[in-house]
């Protein structure tokens, strides 16, 4: 799932998000690890798992799951996901899952079987939608905000979130992991939203827009095409050279207005030029070709 990925690495770049949303302490985040893992012998994957560093095996695992779908089966493949993960690595330490939902819509209803963990102190369920205000949060929670928040709210909220970050990030390899992440979830969230829009939400901010992926991407792709049209060039010039120089040998001298339209002709129309050179007698064969493969 695309989210997954997004969570991933918004919990890998802000872990201390995890436990401020979960009401822990956000210096926590030091005493973990993060990753996503791989039950080798089965199909299962757990988005991500917060174990404690190896002399913090007093503190809990934490299970993760992010959830933005409909899924009856969720907690059936949730709690198989964790015990198989205890059977696997026999951890000495207590678990806690945590699962986050887009919306309280996307819970399962059916949950009978699993109802005692479901509501024991072990498991905690998040409704994104619900998170309050981004002005009363921090930047990470406020990352989380913006997955689920309105086409309407999130040119708003992006210019709340940049400020945070040139206020509270001051190292600048990790304010461009901010950007990049963010940049992710906008696109996420608008597939269809232009280069100009992306421009204009980021300049919303006083935020530097050269140090946004977006900006370092437009900028190489127009550097690659003066490459491409400098090298086009080069390559029309070479065919040039190169039927001027044939066709006094095959047809004798060509008219002006036959020179102008082999100078219209493209890189590709040249070269096939050159070759159908090769079984010209004389200047009709020469407007023939023309006519029928000139634009």
């Amino acid at each position: 799932m695309k989210t997954d990925s997004i969570f991933y690495r918004l919990f890998k770049t802000f872990p201390e998000a995890f436990f401020e949303l979960i009401n822990q302490s956000t210096t926590d985040a030091r005493a973990y690890d993060f990753a996503s893992v791989e039950l080798k012998q089965t199909a299962f994957r757990i988005d991500g798992v917060f174990v404690p560093l190896p002399d913090e095996n007093k503190r809990p695992i934490y299970f993760l799951e992010v959830q933005f779908h409909k899924d009856v089966e969720l907690y059936a493949r949730l709690f198989s996901e964790l015990f198989l993960y205890m059977r696997l690595y026999a951890p000495k330490s207590a678990w806690r899952a945590v699962v986050i939902f887009k919306t309280r819509s996307m819970e399962p209803t059916e949950v009978e079987p699993y109802r005692l963990l479901i509501e024991s102190n072990q498991v905690t369920r998040f409704y994104l939608n619900e998170l309050r205000d981004v002005s009363e949060q921090s930047l990470s929670l406020g990352m989380m905000k913006l997955v689920v928040e309105t086409k309407k709210r999130t040119p708003q909220l992006v210019k709340n979130l940049l400020d945070k970050a040139r206020a509270e990030v001051t190292d600048e390899a990790q304010q461009r992991k901010v950007l990049d992440l963010m940049e992710t979830i906008i696109l996420y969230k608008l597939p269809l939203i232009s280069r100009q829009e992306l421009a204009q939400m980021f300049s919303l901010s006083n935020f530097d827009l050269k140090k946004t992926r977006y900006y370092q991407e437009v900028k190489e792709e127009i550097r690659e095409e003066f490459r491409e049209e400098f090298r086009e060039e080069v390559l029309r010039e070479e065919a040039l050279q190169l039927i001027q120089r044939q066709l006094p040998r095959r047809i004798g001298a060509v008219n002006q207005q036959l020179q102008q339209s082999i100078n219209q002709l493209s890189v590709e129309q040249l070269e096939n030029l050159a070759v159908a050179l090769l079984d010209f007698s004389n200047e009709a064969d020469l407007v023939t070709w023309l006519e029928n493969n000139s634009n």
